[in-house]
């Protein structure tokens, strides 16, 4: 048998902060179950969660003469889920800037997303296409 400590503060129990009931409605109405949320001693509640965000990482779409808007657009639908005007977008900004950012997101989804760009094959529509487009991986910038 437990020690009784009047309070529980000294044993090592959590606090009890509220008690309520609630009944279960798969049960009959003579049954009911004590819910209880606890506290611990000496633990101060904090408003906010101080979760440390993982970085974060551009995939990069590097731009080439061998492969077609229609080829990028049906990339980025298939292996990022954008839609058409997004595709197109981004073969836009590859074709006039040089490279585009195809998408921001932890280190470890961004490898998967530039390998899967590795992946995806020739575009059959151009003769001199000899495979893949080119993509790399960076970090975000530090937002100030």
């Amino acid at each position: 048998m437990f020690p009784y400590c009047g309070d529980y503060s000294g044993c090592g129990f959590p606090q009890l902060s509220s008690m309520r009931r609630i009944r279960l409605p798969e049960q009959d109405s003579t049954t009911s179950v004590v819910v209880t949320t606890t506290r611990r001693p000496g633990r101060k509640q904090q408003g906010k969660s101080t979760r440390k965000r993982q970085p974060r990482y551009h995939v990069i779409l590097w731009n080439d003469d061998h492969h077609t808007y229609q080829y990028v657009i049906q990339m980025m639908r298939n292996l990022f889920g954008h839609s058409v005007e997004q595709g197109f977008q981004i073969a836009t900004v590859v074709d006039t800037r040089g490279r585009a950012i195809c998408l921001t997101t932890t280190r470890e989804h961004a490898e998967l997303k530039r390998d899967q760009i590795h992946a995806f094959g020739r575009d059959p529509l151009m003769q001199d296409c000899q495979g893949s487009m080119s993509a790399t991986i960076e970090p975000e910038p530090a937002a100030d």
